[in-house]
């Protein structure tokens, strides 16, 4: 039986990786993108940890609405970035500061 702090300690990482690569790299959006997702997946696998360990569904059902969210923002993000770069034929962070109607 793997015990709950193990569980908590690699969320932590996962999280703490997620900020410092949101941190490092502030040009590519993607990148970003992907920061974010990973610090969904950190807290839901804390979520995940203590739904378990208590042995209470709660934490599982509301794991599966933020996956759900999540994807929906992939995509929409995706999307956005898609249109993004067909107009400008840049997706860098910096580049895109002024973004007008």
């Amino acid at each position: 039986m793997i015990p709950l702090s193990n569980y908590l300690v690699l969320g932590a990482a996962l999280f703490c990786l997620s900020v410092a690569g949101i941190f490092i790299n502030r040009k590519n959006v993607i990148v970003l993108l992907m920061c974010i997702e990973l610090m969904l997946l950190a807290v839901n696998m804390n979520f995940i940890a203590f739904s378990h360990y208590l042995g209470d569904l709660t934490g599982q059902v509301f794991v599966f609405f933020i996956l759900t969210v999540a994807a929906a923002e992939s995509a929409i993000g995706l999307a956005i970035l898609v249109v993004v770069f067909r107009n400008r034929r840049t997706i860098n962070v910096v580049d895109l500061n002024a973004m007008k109607g």
